[in-house]
């Protein structure tokens, strides 16, 4: 018997069968070949999408690329817009502060002011979004939290609005408890809640009804904005809170807006470790803003700290500001206030003068030719036996690491145009700079 497996002996004299093997080997041989070539047609096949996908990968991380570079010049030009309309806002606010300071003003003086002075604030309001928005998207937007009563900032967020409501005969109702403490950013949350409002007004028609609620539920401060207005339809309400959405035109366009405010608001609550909704019975039946904060676990007792009095004595003032316009009309609001003002134009000119005299406050705007604010007050600060004043920083560069680096720099104070002129008089007759300046004489 042949042994298994063993090739059987080929009979030559048998044509036949050495075809039929030979037929059968031909068949196994094209297999094999046909074998061959689906493998290499996979490993072709392979090569080719291990290739895609190394491209892919390099186009991903040159779409990443080109997105981050992207965003941050537009967050780059956001902020430089800022600067360039926060300059000629800046005079404006002044000039218009001083009109309320001339003797005796006319009716139709005031209602000019009352128009200007809204215009302006409606303006800032509009930077402020824009910029917090383009903060918010790159992750640079910080906090400073602390215990706070939360109904006390929503009673001054009222105030702030509380022009715009009369003017469209609006009235608003208050449904608030004594005492809601939030661990929170005051500033912040008093731009949400001025926000919520002044959609809610922007939404709601002449003589409409605006609500504010206030309630403690299972550890949370619960803020409800409601209104009678124009209401929202689903579409709407599916994307409130995106960037650049808006409500109806009809009453949108009326007073204009950008659409962020309540994308600024969304992210700023969720900042707090809380959360915004918003909802409609439909249009034409209004709508409720629900915002929900943790309140503080353990609030303890709440100290009010009196308010520093103004001092009235008469201030050493070097103004240092490039741009005509506002150096003048913040010169004639300081000189008003009985304040010594010398001017200077540029960060050269600033800086010889600061050397040369000793003053009780220098207010140098930031972006100056020669040498920046920056510069100045370093330089300033460096020169053996030169007396160092109060310093306050103008600019129009709003952002947190802006403020940050001039206080590093040695200013103590950084205030955003368009200044609040009230607020700038108030901080140089402040005890704060009274304790200064008295502590920098010589003994």
């Amino acid at each position: 018997m042949p042994t298994v497996g063993a090739v059987p002996a080929l009979d030559c004299a048998d044509p036949a069968t050495l075809r039929a093997m030979l037929a059968q080997q031909a068949g196994e041989v094209a297999s094999l070949r046909a074998a061959g070539l689906v493998q290499a047609a996979l490993g072709d096949e392979l090569r080719e999408a291990n290739g895609n996908l190394v491209l892919a990968t390099l186009d991903a991380r040159t779409l990443r690329d080109a997105a981050e570079g992207a965003q941050r010049r537009q967050n780059e030009f956001l902020a430089m817009l800022a600067h360039e309309l926060r300059n000629p806002l800046a005079p404006i606010s002044l000039a218009n502060a001083m009109l309320l300071r001339l003797p005796e003003p006319s009716t139709e003086l005031l209602n000019l002011h009352a128009i200007i002075h809204r215009q302006v604030l409606h303006l800032t309001r509009l930077l402020d979004d824009l910029l917090d928005a383009a903060r918010i998207s790159s992750g640079k937007i910080s906090l400073l939290r602390s215990p706070m009563p939360l109904v006390d900032l929503l009673r001054r967020s009222v105030q702030t609005v509380q022009v715009r409501l009369q003017e469209r005969h609006q009235q608003i109702q208050l449904d608030l408890p004594e005492e809601l403490i939030v661990d929170g950013d005051p500033v912040r949350l008093a731009q949400v809640f001025s926000n919520l409002l002044v959609n809610a007004s922007k939404y709601t028609g002449d003589h409409g009804l605006i609500r504010v609620a206030a309630r403690a539920h299972e550890g949370c401060a619960v803020v409800t904005v409601s209104d009678n207005g124009a209401g929202m339809d689903a579409l709407v309400l599916a994307s409130v809170f995106d960037l650049f959405t808006q409500g109806p035109r009809a009453l949108a366009r009326a007073e204009g807006g950008l659409g962020v405010g309540l994308n600024v608001v969304r992210n700023i609550v969720e900042l707090h470790g809380g959360t915004v909704t918003g909802s409609s019975d439909g249009l034409g039946s209004g709508s409720v803003f629900t915002v929900v904060l943790p309140l503080v676990a353990d609030d303890g007792a709440v100290t009010v700290l009196p308010r520093a009095s103004a001092v009235p004595s008469s201030r050493r003032i070097l103004l240092v500001e490039d741009n005509l316009d506002a150096n003048e009309t913040l010169g004639r609001l300081l000189l008003g206030e009985g304040h010594l003002v010398t001017s200077a134009y540029d960060g050269v000119a600033g800086l010889a003068l600061a050397r040369a005299r000793a003053f009780d406050v220098l207010i140098c705007d930031i972006g100056l030719p020669g040498l920046d604010g920056y510069q100045l007050i370093t330089q300033l600060r460096k020169t053996a036996g030169a007396h160092i004043p109060f310093a306050i920083a103008i600019s129009g560069y709003g952002q947190v690491e802006d403020r940050t680096r001039a206080i590093a720099a040695g200013f103590g104070q950084y205030l955003v145009k368009p200044l609040d002129a009230d607020a700038l008089l108030a901080l140089v007759a402040s005890s704060a700079v009274t304790r200064f300046i008295a502590a920098a004489r010589p003994h």
